[in-house]
């Protein structure tokens, strides 16, 4: 019976070291294709692109602050 645990925990103990060194092997290599995708292939910068025109109007918010008050009424029970 003794011998049969001491397998049992040999086996869980390679398992788990398996595991940890393929997912340890997949974090580098990950981070490794990241460096080189970004070293030879980097996105282009965008420059935002600024209107002329006049400001937007913050005009009409009753509609909103009528559908806000509606909403915080219906689920505040």
């Amino acid at each position: 019976m003794n011998s049969l645990v001491s397998e049992g925990l040999n086996l869980m103990v390679y398992g788990m070291g398996f595991v940890f060194v393929f997912l340890t092997l997949l974090v580098i290599v990950t981070a490794f294709m990241s460096k080189l995708v970004n070293t030879f292939l980097p996105e282009p910068i965008v420059e935002p692109k600024i209107k002329a025109s006049a400001p937007q109007s913050t005009g009409n918010n009753d509609e909103l602050l009528a559908v806000l008050t509606a909403a915080v009424h219906k689920y505040r029970k």
